[in-house]
């Protein structure tokens, strides 16, 4: 069982230009979007977050259930469901603006135990900023690490939810010691600051940088640097290509029997090229269809 822990919400994305422009309810959020693709791509799944007992509450959780994720451990809420509206540029690029005040997610207390059988679980986004949520989660990524539980981290940076930028940089060097894997977007890397070697050095066993449609580096702890190129695709939007790659990476190592530290590093360039290649695979057919909207098992093959 491979656990995401984190925000589930509604995307509202615009259907023309301008500020006036048609809105199109969407399920999103970057947590709830890795599980819905790992349970696409036959992991077994199960999503740890608060939802809300509204109509998009109930519409988040039809849409879990519809990809096969176990819902068991979601907890609920009366408060509204997190709406995120976004903003497409010229090149499909997505940015967002978010209405988070007093919303459901937000107040996710940490559980006593995992889901039996978890083997990894899965941390990022909105989740880890809005308190007293992001304590909550804090607190499962420590006690997983503490357990030998495979841990995964995207920091998936929303700029405009972060008020103390230095403070929020200085958690995230904190988290680093209970990550067993590190993956963020180049754009999160540079605002982060540092280096996949410093970052390395405070704990992850590899590091995984995306570069867009430029394809992925990753970097382990043995100093080994793996890249692999993009896949060509007539973009529609990257919404929900990162999750894709979240997901595609941990059902990947699933897949190879590579869920710890030692695996990470024992892959070698034959196992995470290919392991690389699959995530960028992924990505691409997200990106070729509107929304976060990531492939089935069919669509890729085999790792």
């Amino acid at each position: 069982m491979i656990v995401v822990a984190g925000e589930a919400l509604i995307d509202l994305v615009p259907q023309g230009t301008g500020a006036l422009a048609g809105l199109q309810p969407a399920l999103g959020g970057g947590p709830y979007n890795t599980a819905v693709a790992l349970g696409r791509l036959g992991s077994p799944t199960a999503f740890c977050s608060r939802t809300s007992y509204d109509a998009f509450g109930e519409a988040l959780l039809d849409g879990l259930r519809g990809a096969g994720v176990d819902v068991s451990a979601v907890q609920r809420g009366v408060e509204p469901t997190t709406l995120a509206v976004a903003t497409i540029d010229a090149n499909g690029s997505a940015a967002y603006s978010f209405y988070v005040e007093g919303t459901a997610d937000r107040l996710f207390t940490a559980p006593a135990e995992l889901p039996a059988a978890t083997r990894a679980v899965s941390f990022g986004t909105c989740s880890l900023v809005l308190e007293p949520g992001a304590s909550a989660y804090e607190e499962l990524l420590r006690s997983a690490a503490e357990q030998s539980v495979f841990t995964a981290l995207d920091p998936n940076i929303r700029v405009g939810l972060i008020p103390d930028p230095d403070a929020y940089r200085a958690r995230f060097k904190s988290w680093l010691p209970s990550v067993s894997l590190l993956k963020l977007s180049e754009e999160d890397a540079r605002w982060l600051g540092g280096t996949p070697r410093e970052w390395l050095a405070a704990g992850p066993a590899a590091v995984v940088i995306t570069h867009g449609g430029d394809g992925l580096t990753a970097f382990t702890r043995d100093g080994r640097v793996y890249p692999v190129p993009g896949e060509e695709v007539d973009v529609v939007d990257t919404i929900g290509a990162g999750d894709t790659v979240n997901a595609a990476l941990l059902h990947g190592l699933s897949a190879q029997d590579a869920l710890s530290a030692e695996a990470l590093v024992g892959l070698g360039a034959d196992g995470w090229t290919r392991l690389l290649r699959f995530a960028a695979r992924a990505a691409a057919i997200t990106c070729s269809r509107a929304g976060a909207e990531p492939p089935y098992a069919s669509e890729l093959g085999d790792i």
